[in-house]
């Protein structure tokens, strides 16, 4: 039994490291449902929705990879931002909404507008978390304090922006207005991919040039991403 204490106190510090930052902005954007809480069954739902999007998002993309592998030179800077818009951004924002929009929009609890970015940060956030498990069982400890910085806040931005549009598309379905709806909806996915593509694409280049943007680029959504759920929350309304 104390044979195999230290592997159990090393595998527990290794997935707190992994989940806490998620954890920690999840309570975030629940904190900020102020007028009527989502059901807790729901929420999980959303989270485990986000873990079986990542697992679709890991086998599109290793088919986009090798087709681009093929198609386009990897010295080519077309192949870096090809894969971080396409391969990697367009997969896995499509992936989080597909599991999103299947579970939330012919849910009766989906009735007031910040439902949308409650919905959408959960999924993205049980992708995330499932995610960073990955990378610091694969590299370390060492990856867990940039990520919870960087990768798991930029994926509740992405959702943000994204669950904004939904919860209007949703709105404007309510009202007959069908053609709004669809628009809203391809808006969120589009302004998700842009971000998320934009974000990767300057990872993966990572000259000097490229990192300064990035970092410019990761406060000012940040800023951005922190008014918009302020402004979201304590301008709720029902649909």
């Amino acid at each position: 039994m104390y044979f195999f204490t230290p592997a159990l106190g090393v595998l527990a510090v290794y997935i707190l490291a992994a989940i806490v930052p998620a954890v920690l902005l999840l309570r975030f954007i629940y904190r900020h449902d102020h007028i009527e809480k989502e059901p807790g069954g729901l929420l999980i739902a959303l989270l485990v929705g986000g873990v079986l999007a990542a697992l679709c998002s890991i086998i599109l993309e290793t088919i986009g990879n090798t087709v681009l592998d093929v198609v386009v030179s990897q010295d080519s800077m077309a192949y870096y931002i090809i894969l971080a818009f396409v391969v990697v951004a367009a997969v896995e924002e499509g992936t989080k909404l597909f599991f999103l929009k299947r579970r939330t929009w012919r849910n009766p609890n989906f009735n007031y507008l910040f439902d949308g970015v409650v919905y959408a940060v959960f999924v993205s956030l049980g992708f995330a978390a499932y995610e960073n498990i990955r990378y610091v069982f694969s590299y370390g400890l060492s990856v867990a304090l940039p990520r919870a910085f960087l990768a798991i806040p930029g994926h509740m931005g992405f959702a943000v922006f994204m669950g904004i549009f939904y919860a209007r598309a949703k709105k404007y379905e309510l009202m007959g207005n069908y053609g709004k709806s669809k628009e809203n909806l391809i808006l969120g996915y589009l302004s998700a991919v842009a971000l998320h593509g934009f974000y990767d694409s300057c990872c993966f280049i990572g000259t000097g040039l490229a990192n300064m943007i990035f970092l410019a680029f990761v406060a000012v959504m940040y800023v951005v991403v922190y008014r918009l759920v302020k402004n979201a929350a304590y301008g709720d309304r029902p649909m």
